[in-house]
């Protein structure tokens, strides 16, 4: 339960900076940024572990913080240049 609720709020402050940090108005709700948050982490994540060639680690970490907001932004450029 701790777990998602972790989830949900660190997806909620990795979409708002990602937001913030991204150039222009990037219109979406709440909901959405958690989502891209979230999806902003897991994509970070995902390059992590390929590149290392290690599963996922559990843990805190900056560098992790600032890949987990540049992988939002990707997914806020794809959305907005490559989505319909």
């Amino acid at each position: 339960m701790f777990y998602i609720l972790s989830m949900i709020l660190s997806g909620l402050f990795v979409g708002a900076f990602a937001r913030l940090f991204y150039p222009g108005v990037v219109p979406m709700g709440i909901g959405y940024t958690i989502v891209l948050g979230i999806g902003g982490s897991l994509l970070a994540g995902l390059a992590a572990s390929l590149r290392d060639g290690s599963p996922w680690r559990d843990g805190f970490s900056r560098a992790g913080c600032i890949a987990s907001v540049l992988g939002a932004m990707l997914l806020i450029f794809i959305g907005r240049h490559f989505a319909g």
